[in-house]
């Protein structure tokens, strides 16, 4: 019986020490729950040779996606090229950049370096900053 005891407090004293020097290790860093990817391929996409290209990766099933697609598009321009890779209709892309979520949309200047990303619903303000440059 005592050896008993004396086997219980042991296991009790090292799950003690065991949580205490847990709490002293810091959490984890943040996680991108749906990473933006960092670079594209400009030949995937309309106008390759435009200055700036914006992708809105969306889905039909999406109700965010179809807010965000016409603000999108009102990005058009001779400058700006736009397109909506749809999940269903360009399932290569969304697999080739591991898109997981959406709406994602994604702005690349003309060497296809990304710029500035977006997951869900964002203004028509903060896409237009978004051209400015890499800065924005």
């Amino acid at each position: 019986m005592t050896r008993l005891l004396i086997a219980l407090a042991l296991v009790v004293v090292v799950v003690l020490v065991a949580r205490r020097l847990d709490r002293g290790r810091p959490d984890p860093p943040p996680r991108d729950v749906y990473p933006v990817p960092a670079q594209l391929d400009r030949d995937d996409f309309p106008r390759p040779d435009a200055p700036w290209l914006v992708v809105l990766f969306s889905s039909r099933t999406c109700e965010g996606c179809a807010v965000m697609a016409p603000r999108v598009a009102e990005l058009e321009s001779a400058t700006v090229a736009v397109c909506e890779a749809e999940a269903f209709e360009h399932k290569d892309l969304h697999t080739r950049y591991r898109i997981e979520g959406v709406p994602m949309v994604v702005v690349a200047d003309a060497e296809g370096v990304v710029v500035k990303g977006f997951v869900g619903a964002v203004g028509s303000d903060e896409l237009a900053a978004a051209l400015e440059g890499p800065a924005a």
